[in-house]
């Protein structure tokens, strides 16, 4: 590394990390160095839109975070995996495009007095990033770099879900990020569909300033600690390729690396709980209870069947119907590999309300966690209701004052009665929907957890032994007013008594998205430069790109 001084430097190369480096390059001329603990590259594999799933149980892009053993799972202690690769989550994920709802924000910015944080002061910035190929104003963008498009492929499968849901009564939504969330239908993804190939954030944002003389990225570099001069990050230090080094910067410190490795890093540095940092013999620069804690994830719990017959994508990834699927892709961008075998889900509350309290996904093959066995492969449907808003908080805490070592990640599965109560709830709608036409004549018979469990105290030992991350964690460093005593950072992002120092992860989520989590942090990270840079807070009638239009968007939004 040439220079060891920069205004800038982003610890983390995911999602956030690539919007902020790259805008912060691109448009304030600034000197930026951008720090990844991954590889640079990533298969071109990846770059399918069917890939990613060839690498869900392998590390080579992931650190399978192990949590601590859940007392309320029978000490099942389910594996995390959280991306470790430049362009973070997006370069890994299965690319669902979904925003969230509207009164997600909304009670962001209640709970900050009214600082910014509401649906429509996030708004502007989701449409100036997006370049939709088939939606357009009031609520989405066709011009910007983030290529969003329905998949090349939708199965028999998903068809027969959103028919089966609205013969149910549930409405068809076309678009989840819309007036509407509830309802059901076809998600939309991070797929550019000129190509068929995956946007990541790195395509989408970083790829364009990669050669700015001004931009250096170092990956495969672990920061191990903030560099302090008293209450002010001045730097950190890392180890890389080169060994260990100190980098500088003459304006600010941002931390981008996540909801388990920010927290962790500020621990590292003397930032965190009092009590715990002593444990573990470091000096306390700032006692901030709220670091690590406020954990919060999206989980879900299966019910599979088998099916008549060939209806979804079992089988296609392996023998001559893989080779087949991949020339079909590399001729034709089109069949088996343009999508990601999660084409359809419905939004719901089974207990009646309005507000969707469950993601229910279709994915049109069996799919369990690693650790669930018993049942044999097959052709078959997995219907997955995912609690939107759990109630548990879990908590991030280190393992020990060594910067290598992994945290102690507690997500608390359950941990709230209620979570488990609506789990089940969502269970028995499921499989509602499997006896109900067009799905009904495809299903064969229930594989897992089976016809015999029926009872609550039976669905929830099922409930136990299944439930798995739908990999969203976020929370761990939370916002909030100066009355939180739990808040790490305040509305600018600023870290709580530490100058020069910000965040700009899913971390500082105060509560979770009501959907997939990647669309919110690129709009955080995109308000986050706004802020650093001194545009605070982007007037809310006032779109980023005037053929966005969002001056037109109605006084009353019910959306995503």
């Amino acid at each position: 590394m040439a220079s060891k001084r920069f205004d800038y430097i982003v610890v983390g190369g995911g999602s956030a990390g690539c919007v902020v480096a790259s805008r912060l390059v691109a448009e304030h001329d600034a000197r930026v160095l951008l720090v990844e603990a991954g590889p640079r590259r990533v298969s071109p594999i990846l770059a399918m839109p069917a890939g990613y799933m060839k690498f869900l149980a392998r590390d080579t892009y992931l650190t399978m975070h192990h949590v601590l053993p859940q007392e309320r799972l029978g000490g099942r202690a389910p594996i995390v995996p959280q991306a470790k690769v430049l362009g973070g989550g997006s370069a890994v994920n299965a690319m669902v495009y979904i925003r969230g709802q509207a009164a997600d924000y909304d009670g962001w910015d209640e709970a900050l007095g009214g600082a910014g944080w509401g649906y429509r002061d996030l708004l502007p910035y989701f449409i100036r990033q997006e370049g939709n190929d088939h939606l357009g104003a009031p609520y989405h963008g066709v011009s910007g770099p983030l290529k969003v498009s329905h998949l090349g492929q939708h199965s028999a499968m998903s068809r027969a879900f959103v028919q089966a849901m609205q013969e149910r009564g549930v409405p068809f939504t076309p678009d989840f990020n819309g007036t509407r969330q509830n309802g059901v239908g076809f998600m939309q993804h991070t797929i550019d569909w000129t190509t068929r190939r995956r946007c990541s954030a790195v395509d989408a944002f970083l790829r364009p300033v990669l050669s700015h003389p001004k931009l250096t990225v170092a990956t495969e570099t672990t920061v191990t600690r903030i560099q302090l001069e008293k209450s002010r990050a001045i730097g950190v230090e890392f180890h890389g390729p080169a060994g260990s080094e100190t980098a500088f910067a003459d304006a600010e410190v941002i931390l981008a690396a996540g909801t388990y490795m920010t927290p962790k890093l500020l621990m590292l540095s003397g930032i965190g709980p009092a009590d715990e940092l002593s444990g573990h013999g470091f000096t306390i620069v700032a006692d901030l209870p709220g670091v690590g804690r406020n954990l919060q994830d999206h989980h879900e719990v299966p019910v599979v069947a088998a099916t008549s017959g060939a209806f979804g994508y079992f089988g296609q990834d392996r023998g001559l119907a893989m080779l087949s699927n991949g020339l079909q892709y590399m001729l034709f961008k089109s069949g088996a590999v343009t999508t990601t075998g999660v084409e359809a889900c419905a939004f719901i509350d089974p207990d009646g309300g309005e507000r969707p309290t469950i993601q229910l996904y279709c994915v049109p093959t069996v799919y369990l966690d690693r650790d669930v066995s018993g049942i044999e492969p097959t052709h078959g449907v997995t219907l997955n209701p995912c609690l939107l808003r759990p109630k548990a908080r879990g908590s991030v805490r280190l393992a020990s004052a060594d910067p290598t070592a992994l945290p102690r990640v507690d997500p608390q599965f359950f941990g709230d009665e209620d979570d488990l109560r609506l789990t089940i709830a969502g269970l028995r709608y499921a499989r509602e929907v499997l006896a109900t036409s067009p799905v009904r004549e495809m299903v064969d018979h229930e594989l897992f957890p089976g016809r015999a469990v029926i009872s609550d105290v039976d669905l929830a030992d099922h409930c136990r032994r299944t439930v798995k991350t739908n990999y969203h964690p976020v929370g761990t460093c939370r916002m909030g007013c100066a009355s939180d005593p739990l808040a790490v950072v305040a509305s600018d992002l600023t870290v709580r008594g530490i100058e020069s120092l910000r965040i700009v992860d899913a971390s500082i989520m105060p509560t979770i998205p009501s959907g997939n989590t990647n669309a919110p942090v690129l709009a955080i990270a995109d308000k986050a430069v706004d802020i650093i840079t001194g545009h605070g807070r982007m007037p809310r009638e006032q779109a980023a790109a005037p053929s966005n239009h969002v001056s037109s968007i109605p006084d009353q939004v019910h959306p995503p």
